[in-house]
């Protein structure tokens, strides 16, 4: 099983500067880092770490530079990483131990065994809970945390799940005016396939430098349409 970690960064520099020398290269097979046109100097740094890096062609969203890093995605393992802080690098080579277990999919949840979001504040705290209730109750899952980035999958189901296709984002992205990462659906499109996934617990920090992107009303009102119109519109 050859790992991937897949860096997503959009002018985080500072986070870059302290959290990517805790990532030992050892620990996976590729590092790559996929940039949203960062304007603080976030690529050319990676590159002088002696990253491999991707910059993404179209701005507007994270799902885009996911789109640009497949072909070049080297493992049979993906994980999604945050570079701003709010990921933990050491919690990597348990992502790793676990998805040798068999698992299509492995979260690193922030709501399991104690482990808690110091990022998180009334509104997201919310809004995290009441996601994942609608993901377990309408779709047959089993989440402590539908929501976050921080996780491992097999590069195949993300073509098993249509995740690659934009019409599968297309109806709530036009009725919101916004643009939608893939993690929400792919934790509903799991759980509707009946997928092998599995969770670890671990904190999520605060956020290092930067600006959070967060647009909460309008991204949780279009994954929230979302979640509902999956259940008659995917099979």
């Amino acid at each position: 099983m050859k790992t991937t970690l897949l860096v997503a960064a959009w002018n985080e520099l500072d986070g870059m500067k302290a959290v990517m020398p805790l990532i030992k290269r050892d620990w996976v097979d590729q590092i790559l880092v996929v940039d949203g046109q960062s304007t603080d100097g976030t690529a050319d740094w990676a590159r002088r770490q002696g990253y491999d890096v991707i910059v993404q062609r179209k701005p507007g969203g994270l799902r885009y530079g996911y789109y640009d890093a497949l072909p070049h995605i080297k493992g049979d393992v993906v994980i999604t990483f945050s570079p701003d802080g709010n990921s933990l690098a050491d919690k990597i080579p348990a992502l790793v131990e676990k998805m040798k277990e068999g698992y299509d999919m492995v979260i690193v949840s922030r709501y399991l065994e104690g482990a808690k979001s110091e990022d998180d504040d009334l509104v997201t705290a919310f809004g995290n809970w009441l996601f994942t209730k609608t993901v377990n109750v309408l779709h047959g899952g089993h989440y402590t945390d539908s929501m976050v980035i921080f996780r491992a999958f097999k590069k195949q189901i993300i073509f098993d799940l249509d995740l690659d296709k934009e019409e599968s984002y297309a109806i709530p992205e036009k009725l919101f005016r916004c643009k939608l990462s893939w993690e929400p659906l792919l934790s509903v499109r799991a759980a509707k396939r009946g997928l092998r996934v599995g969770e670890i617990p671990g904190d999520e920090p605060p956020r290092i430098g930067g600006e959070r992107k967060l647009k909460v009303l309008k991204w949780g009102a279009a994954f929230y349409f979302q979640f509902l119109y999956e259940v008659f519109f995917w099979k």
